[in-house]
């Protein structure tokens, strides 16, 4: 059994049937991120990738471009500003680049494949919610995707590629955060994969229904 497979029980998640205040027990401070706003950039865009890392290393040049990808949903968040709009309260300006760790992968001259790494940057101008005047302030965090469907070999370990880029930007914090509870989650047993060729057969009824 899992959640999943087990969510008959009322000591774990899953939908709710019934009255949804039947079970509540408790309130419960618990320490999460909060996310305060969220906003999602999808694009194409141009960009000149260097690699670095090749492997395996001193490829016969000149190579030639296979597929890219990011190696990591984190995004790194470099140049950020945020500047309050002074005729719209409780909204900022918030203007950053976000640098997309990413892999391609190529042949060389001789046909053998390889990869290197390197990173796609991605600017944004953006108004979110950012809350103020707090001891633990907001910060800005980015969750990326990126494919490269095309690129070609610009020479010195350098490609010009086209990339179809997801970011999503948040404003989030850690806090201490007062929720409803139901009280523990029940961890059902797991059920335990098996290959026996009998398997759903007994579980036929004997007659027919």
């Amino acid at each position: 059994m899992s959640f999943c497979n087990n969510n008959s029980n009322a000591g774990c998640p899953g939908n709710i049937s019934g009255n949804p205040l039947n079970g509540l027990c408790e309130k419960v401070c618990i320490q999460t991120t909060k996310i305060f706003d969220a906003c999602m950039l999808q694009t194409s865009i141009d960009s000149t990738v260097t690699l670095t890392d090749l492997a395996p290393a001193d490829p016969a040049l000149p190579l030639t471009f296979v597929s890219g990808s990011s190696t990591s949903n984190t995004g790194a968040i470099t140049a950020l500003s945020v500047v309050p709009i002074a005729d719209r309260p409780g909204l900022s300006r918030v203007t950053t680049t976000i640098a997309i760790p990413v892999q391609i992968a190529y042949t060389d001259a001789n046909g053998v494949a390889g990869a290197g790494t390197g990173t796609v940057s991605v600017a944004q101008d953006v108004i979110m919610c950012v809350p103020t005047g707090s001891v633990i302030a907001p910060t800005i965090a980015a969750t990326v995707s990126m494919a490269a469907p095309r690129g070609t070999y610009a020479g010195d370990n350098t490609f010009n590629i086209t990339s179809c880029v997801t970011v999503i930007l948040k404003v989030q914090a850690d806090v201490n955060l007062l929720i409803p509870s139901y009280g523990y989650c029940k961890i059902p047993q797991c059920t335990e994969f098996s290959q026996d060729a009998c398997q759903g057969v007994f579980d036929l009824p004997i007659f027919p229904t």
